[in-house]
Formats: structure tokens, C-alpha cells, sequence
């Protein structure tokens, strides 16, 4: 079902059609874009705290391996 359909038929939304942020023919302004991008980052940065509280030993090999690499990584 599309999207349009959907706010069509649900006369609780009072958005303009063409001003919703999924519409691909709306231009995107770049402040749109950045709150976006900072909200997938947020969510992506407690994704990995999240990941890194739960598997500790996953971590602290990862941790030795990007060591590993940064003695053996020539300038």
C-alpha cells in the first residue's frame, strides 16, 4: 500500500501530502538531511555501546586486533 493511500485514508493526518519527507519528488534541504544523519549516527552509536556491553570478549579481541594493527602499521 502506498503511502499516499494510507494518509487518504486515515482523515486523523493533517500533513500536506507533499510535504512529507518520504515523498522522492520533495527536494530534501540540507537540515532535513543533517537531522537525519545525526539521528541514524545517534541510534548507530548506542547500537554499538549495546553490542560492546553484552559479547565483552568480542570487544577486547577486536580491542588486541586494532593494537595489532597500529604497532605493525608503518608511517
Amino acid at each position: 500500500m502506498a503511502d499516499g493511500a494510507q494518509s487518504a485514508e486515515n482523515p486523523g493526518d493533517t500533513r500536506d501530502p507533499g510535504s512529507t519527507p518520504e515523498d522522492p519528488a520533495a527536494p530534501e534541504s540540507d537540515a532535513q538531511r543533517r537531522r537525519r544523519r545525526a539521528q541514524f549516527l545517534r541510534e548507530l552509536h548506542e547500537a554499538k555501546a549495546l553490542r560492546d556491553r553484552v559479547q565483552p570478549r568480542r570487544v577486547k579481541a577486536a580491542r588486541m586486533r586494532q593494537a595489532m594493527r597500529m604497532r605493525t602499521f608503518r608511517w
